[in-house]
């Protein structure tokens, strides 16, 4: 198990798509080169093969994540 503090602030991916609001879906995050997953809370839905950003444990293996960005080759980041 991992200890919560350490997750925040951690990119994870989406396994299975978050539906949005109290509907959950399940991402997966490496700490320390090993695998853990969790189910993950979103305001909106967010597909499956998406990063997301973990902002808040829940514990019990339960996290809130939201959107992280990714830029696409050739694109502006600003």
């Amino acid at each position: 198990m991992v200890d919560g503090r350490l997750l925040v602030g951690r990119i994870a991916r989406v396994v299975h798509a978050l539906r949005g609001g109290d509907r959950p879906g399940e991402v997966r995050v490496v700490v320390d080169g090993i695998a853990h997953y969790y189910l993950a809370y979103a305001s909106m839905p967010v597909p499956a093969g998406s990063e997301v950003l973990i902002i808040n444990n829940r514990g019990a293996r339960q996290v809130d994540v939201e959107p992280w960005p990714t830029v696409a080759e050739g694109e502006d980041p600003r």
